[in-house]
């Protein structure tokens, strides 16, 4: 099983660098106050990819964040309805 991922892990891999050199071409990004980035495409499209995963993640982590405090809570009742009995 490990050489399977070995090897999906090259191919995923080898797609992606050809994917990069494919897109090479420098292209710009318009900001305001006139602001111009150039990039590759590939690098663009990687830190568009980037920031999305980063905002998905910190709107996980809230949610995760909130079913932790209620799962101490509910952990700490049948603790103490536990000691009741």
């Amino acid at each position: 099983m490990r050489y399977l991922y070995l090897a999906l892990g090259v191919l995923l891999f080898i797609l992606l660098l050809g994917f990069a050199f494919k897109n090479a071409e420098p292209v710009e990004v318009r900001y305001y106050l006139g602001f111009i980035w150039q990039a590759p495409l590939w690098l663009m499209l990687f830190i568009s990819f980037l920031i999305g995963t980063l905002v998905g993640l910190m709107a996980f982590i809230g949610a995760l964040i909130k079913q932790r405090q209620q799962l101490l809570a509910i952990k700490r009742e049948l603790k103490s309805l536990g000691a009741k009995t």
